[in-house]
């Protein structure tokens, strides 16, 4: 049940970057609806279960919150990379998020990397540059766009970093809703101050809305974790590596996207370096239960 889980929680998150695409609204506003959705639909469970339960306290509920505005800011600019250079790319790049993880552990935790870390770094980060290169060669503002996935991989790895500390203090639904909460407020000022219509589109766009919200951030999200309370990391971590592949196979025949040689070549490095960089860091973590035991 656990590995069906998995799989039908990776493929409801690749077809966040097609609902995206098919959405003809501003990158922002999307990423408003995929949060604001799960929020309403999680609203009364999650009112039932803080009744429960003693009240939140203000060192958790400061991390849970830090959390949704980074994650606000990782959806935001990895919706409006998608509007601006397609759905493959920028998901591509935001995958590196574990990448930035294994930085900031190094920084702020003082993790040990091991040389495998630094190896799949730097081959990754020649993958994105070969990718972000060539839609640049291509046009300017494709370029622009994909470097958005990966300033979005960027706050990404923040949030999973601030997660870390977030949920020692916090139970994994709780910290989920306030920080999905949180986010489609965050959301929702950016797009206030940006001058973005919330409404006024298409039922096609609607639907899409609901369905990015539904699909991928609520049935998706919640089969993976489900899903990692029962797998171990080193099946569900390379998992996830394929939803960027998904997404490219759903993206040529439902949006007729392309992808040329060379950005084949640096999306296979990103991919292969970013499974080194999890590989490297699932040893470390048994090397320090090992020398603890």
């Amino acid at each position: 049940m656990a590995y069906l889980a998995l799989l039908i929680g990776v493929l409801c998150i690749a077809f966040s970057a097609i609902f995206v695409s098919l959405a003809e609204a501003p990158g922002t506003v999307t990423a408003f609806y995929r949060m604001a959705v799960p929020a309403a639909l999680f609203a009364i469970p999650f009112l039932v279960r803080r009744r429960k339960e003693e009240p939140i306290g203000f060192r958790a509920l400061r991390w849970a919150l830090l959390g949704g505005f980074l994650f606000a800011f990782d959806l935001a600019l990895w919706a409006t990379g998608i509007t601006i250079s397609g759905a493959i790319n920028p998901t591509l790049l935001a995958n590196t998020a574990p990448l930035w993880v294994g930085l900031g552990a190094m920084l702020i935790f003082h993790e040990r990397l091991k040389p495998l870390f630094w190896f799949g770094l730097g081959l990754a980060m020649v993958g994105a540059g070969l990718v972000v290169g060539q839609d640049a060669l291509a046009n300017l503002q494709l370029g622009i766009g994909t470097l958005l996935g990966l300033g979005a991989g960027m706050f990404y790895g923040a949030y999973f970093l601030v997660t870390q500390i977030g949920r020692k203090d916090l139970d994994a639904f709780s910290y989920f809703y306030i920080s999905v909460f949180s986010s489609a407020l965050i959301l929702l000022l950016i797009n206030i101050l940006l001058g973005h219509p919330l409404t006024g589109y298409s039922k096609e766009t609607y639907l899409s809305f609901i369905a990015l919200g539904f699909v991928s951030q609520g049935i998706g999200w919640l089969a993976i974790n489900y899903a990692q309370g029962i797998l171990p990391a080193t099946v569900v971590a390379p998992t996830l590596l394929a939803q960027p592949v998904i997404t490219g196979f759903l993206a040529i025949p439902i949006l007729g996207e392309s992808l040329n040689l060379p950005e084949v070549v640096g999306g296979f490095w990103v991919l292969l370096g970013v499974y080194l960089v999890h590989r490297s860091r699932l040893e470390t973590s048994k090397g320090s239960s090992r020398d603890q035991g």
